[in-house]
């Protein structure tokens, strides 16, 4: 998913760290095993949020949307030594797989996995985030930043996948297009916000990056 040619992506790939094989088999059983694997981050993108979390070293993450693991995996590595990932996923029925590839990769005990309503599990959490990567429901975009906002730390970093929305975001949505209106909301919602600091980076599907000011 995403505007990069296939071509100019495999060059990319080819002039960068290889993909760790723990994380090469997790993106080959996803594709093999699990429904819309596209929705997998992928060794760019899960490269990026390695380097990101590696740079800012920080205590606490947050992840929205857990889906098989990998990101949460590729978040993890970059953790404090007394760090700790919180990731959400609506999905029970990944639980046990994203488990598993998070135990593979020496994580277990680094990394807390929540299923439910991401909405009804941010409240109960009782941390401060330096770090947050917002993956799911697109329609809930804003309310997800919103309910991050206060629980995030000066200078803490907050990720947005699937910013451009295959493109869709520069045209008129269709009425019935909850996702792309979501998307397209909170684009605008946070360039307007004056307690961030805001880049839109058109890698792979978008990746919109904001820094709590």
């Amino acid at each position: 998913m995403g505007f990069i040619p296939s071509e100019i992506e495999s060059y990319a790939e080819a002039f960068s760290t290889p993909e760790p094989l723990l994380l090469k088999k997790l993106n080959r059983d996803t594709h093999a095993k699990v429904l819309r694997p596209r929705m997998l981050s992928g060794h760019l993108q899960g490269s990026l949020l390695a380097f990101i979390s590696r740079l800012s070293k920080p205590r606490r993450i947050l992840e929205v949307g857990t889906y098989t693991g990998y990101s949460a995996i590729c978040l993890a590595w970059g953790l404090n030594e007394d760090g700790l990932l919180h990731t959400i996923d609506h999905n029970p029925e990944l639980e046990d797989f994203a488990r598993k590839y998070i135990s593979d990769a020496g994580l277990k005990d680094k990394v807390v996995q929540h299923i439910g309503e991401a909405i009804e599990v941010i409240p109960t959490l009782d941390e401060i985030f330096d770090l947050v990567f917002i993956d799911a429901d697109k329609e809930n975009y804003v309310n997800y930043f919103e309910m991050i906002y206060p629980r995030l730390r000066k200078g803490g970093i907050v990720l947005a996948d699937n910013a451009l929305w295959g493109g869709k975001v520069v045209a008129k949505p269709e009425e019935n297009d909850a996702e792309t209106r979501g998307i397209i909301a909170f684009n605008e919602h946070i360039q307007r916000h004056s307690g961030v600091r805001n880049l839109l980076l058109p890698f792979r599907d978008g990746l919109m990056i904001a820094e709590k000011l």
